[in-house]
């Protein structure tokens, strides 16, 4: 009789054994959130959130953006963001206003471009403090901001774009708990670009058009900015073409003279513009206008002292962009854009409406409204 109750006891005390590891099996499934999330940012600074952030604080408004293609509820993530609508374009606020009303609660904190007040980062209360690369918080402001409990992230759309939208995607993803969605829009935007890449790829010096894009072409009256070792200046060498900022700016972005910009007498001329040209002599471009009146802008930012003699003007290779297609997460518009406007013949079957419909259609909270990019003739 005793031993029949030694061996209930016993297995008693297994099956009690196994009902508990199968509750915490069942406790981890259920809170995966539990283990912590570990990020390295596009400085290789790590830090760990004990569970995916839901208070991000964020200084430049495209990051928005790029939240939106990973997040059905890119707002519900944002605790502060810097009300930056130039950077995104009034069109497009209003669209994620209308969609999401609470972007109008969120708490407002300097952008990436303005003055950083860590007073401010610490009264909006995030849970993860996310900076761009180029107006990051020196060392001092970091050990502050991280003394609030505030963990502080960096990534880049701008400084060097190709080579870090992925892992500045990637850090947004695990950080929100939408890894797999973040994977699934680069996995998109990597076979894109490879595809562009492999009919560039060998292209002699001869063979690479030079390139001169003026970022807020015209918005003052002295020329002219452009991008040099960086920014979309490597999007124009990914695609097959010289930037012929390159060569004298050794930033990711400064300004040419007029006369060194006419002896390189370039054969593609983009001017960038949008609604925060408004009142300049820039180019007018995006949802808010027609094609026609983006063309007859355009047509006056050529129309300056000394650019009637390019060989991009002679040629009939001027072109017109969205500023809001750069130092953002949609910049594989402006891969293929690019890459069709300096290499018309090799990229002639190339529909980069078609890829925007289907960004919008599969990964955008708020879908892209153009007219995003023209052509002067």
């Amino acid at each position: 009789m005793r031993l029949g109750l030694h061996h209930n006891a016993v297995l008693w005390s297994v099956r009690r054994s196994a009902l508990l590891v199968l509750a915490f099996v069942l406790l981890a499934m259920a809170h995966p959130a539990m283990a912590d999330i570990a990020l390295k940012d596009v400085t290789g600074r790590e830090v760990r959130l004990a569970r995916p952030a839901s208070r991000l604080l964020i200084d430049d408004g495209r990051f928005l953006i790029a939240l939106s293609l990973i997040h059905p509820d890119p707002v519900s993530v944002l605790a502060a963001w810097p009300r930056d609508i130039n950077r995104i374009g009034k069109r497009t606020f209003d669209a994620y206003k209308a969609k999401f009303p609470a972007i109008d609660s969120l708490a407002k904190v300097a952008s990436s471009a303005g003055s950083l007040s860590v007073e401010q980062v610490v009264a909006a209360r995030p849970d993860l403090a996310v900076f761009s690369l180029g107006s990051q918080p020196s060392d001092e402001e970091r050990a502050r901001i991280e003394a609030a409990g505030i963990p502080v992230v960096v990534i880049d759309f701008f400084t060097h774009p190709l080579a870090n939208l992925e892992p500045s995607l990637r850090l947004l993803g695990a950080a929100t708990g939408r890894q797999a969605q973040a994977e699934d829009f680069l996995a998109f935007r990597r076979a894109r670009i490879d595809a562009v890449r492999a009919k560039v790829e060998g292209l002699t010096d001869g063979e690479r058009p030079r390139v001169f894009l003026e970022p807020h072409a015209a918005m003052t009256a002295d020329c002219c900015n452009s991008p040099g070792r960086g920014n979309v200046g490597d999007i124009i060498e990914a695609v097959g073409g010289t930037n012929i900022g390159a060569a004298v700016i050794p930033r990711a972005f400064g300004k040419l003279n007029l006369e060194y910009v006419i002896a390189q007498d370039p054969q593609v001329y983009i001017a960038t513009g949008g609604s925060h040209m408004e009142g300049t002599g820039g180019l007018l471009i995006g949802p808010e206008y027609s094609l026609e009146r983006a063309r007859e802008t355009l047509a006056r930012v050529v129309a300056r002292p000394g650019f009637g003699g390019l060989a991009a003007v002679r040629d009939k290779r001027v072109h017109g962009l969205s500023h809001q297609m750069l130092n953002s997460p949609l910049d594989l518009f402006t891969v293929e854009i690019l890459a069709k406007w300096i290499h018309p013949e090799r990229f002639a079957g190339l529909d980069v409406g078609r890829t925007v419909e289907e960004v919008n259609a599969r990964f955008l909270a708020v879908p892209v409204e153009g007219p995003n990019w023209i052509d002067l003739d």
